[in-house]
């Protein structure tokens, strides 16, 4: 009887451990955010709470740039990382990523901005005129943007010109009347009015609210891990989330939530920014 006993506890055991997703090392990497001792200012105390919700030991992976990101990513060597949109495509694209969880930003959108006196009133008005855009691939000064004008038919270097130069350089041309008109960010447009306190601006036009900042695991990873950390957020959100904002470059999730339910196809907007500025490469599978 002791056997048959011993036999049935052995295989109730087995099937436990099998339904059980067992602890383990897991490396964590944030895009815009180089060096350790960054990572550990910003992401210590998040992580922190994240080890003791998951029984998991979190190790952080820096990474130098963006594309050194998707290649660890696409290796293996980084298990999941909280990027932004336009990075979320690349990393989905040539790492074949799986969004886990959207980190929510409010307000988050792109402008269209211009001097009180300019005659441009609208995004119609802007065809036939020299635009500064932001940095290369940036997602609110550059690819939102290429997509609002986009919206309404308007190409890059066919129905306006684009130029990609750094905010505060680009107010200054505008100022000097090199420039029509300026992409910014929703943030920054408070800083600009700050930094040129004598100088009337205006915005233009408003593109819609680009989709969220978002953690991605790796291919890599089993599904089962992914799920234990989707549920990590869903069931200790509040606690999470006010970890996170102890990191003073997390501010801009002040208000936001945690999204469990985030989909590729939230991202489709920036997927077809980047065909609007003729990077159609780095929005598709590598063996499409």
């Amino acid at each position: 009887m002791s056997i048959v006993k011993n036999f049935l506890a052995g295989v109730a055991a087995f099937f436990l451990m099998a339904g059980t997703v067992q602890a383990e090392t897991i490396k964590f990497a944030v895009t815009d955010i180089n060096g350790l001792e960054e990572l550990q200012v910003h992401y210590g105390a998040f992580v922190s709470v994240l080890e003791e919700i998951t029984g998991d030991k979190v190790k952080f992976f820096p990474i130098n740039n963006r594309t050194a990101a998707v290649e660890a990513l696409a290796n293996g060597h980084v298990d999941y990382v909280l990027t932004g949109p336009a990075e979320y495509i690349v990393f989905r694209a040539r790492a074949k990523a799986v969004p886990v969880v959207a980190w929510q930003r409010l307000d988050y959108f792109t402008q269209l901005v211009v001097t009180n006196e300019s005659p441009i009133k609208s995004l119609v008005d802007m065809k036939g005129k020299t635009i500064a855009f932001g940095e290369v691939g940036s997602t609110s000064t550059h690819l939102g943007p290429a997509q609002l004008l986009a919206s309404i038919g308007l190409m890059p270097n066919k129905d306006y010109k684009a130029m990609n130069i750094h905010r505060n350089v680009s107010i200054e041309a505008l100022l000097r009347g090199d420039v029509d008109a300026v992409a910014v960010g929703s943030s920054h447009l408070f800083n600009i009015r700050d930094k040129f306190t004598d100088v009337g601006l205006r915005v233009a036009a408003r593109g819609p609210d680009l989709p969220n900042d978002v953690l991605v695991a790796g291919a890599h990873v089993p599904a089962a891990n992914v799920a234990k950390m989707r549920d990590a957020f869903v069931n200790n959100a509040e606690k999470l989330l006010n970890a996170a904002l102890r990191g003073e470059e997390n501010k801009k999730y002040r208000g936001g939530k945690f999204i469990p339910t985030v989909k590729d196809f939230d991202y489709e907007y920036v997927r077809q920014a980047y065909i609007t500025v003729g990077a159609e490469s780095l929005a598709k599978f590598i063996d499409e």
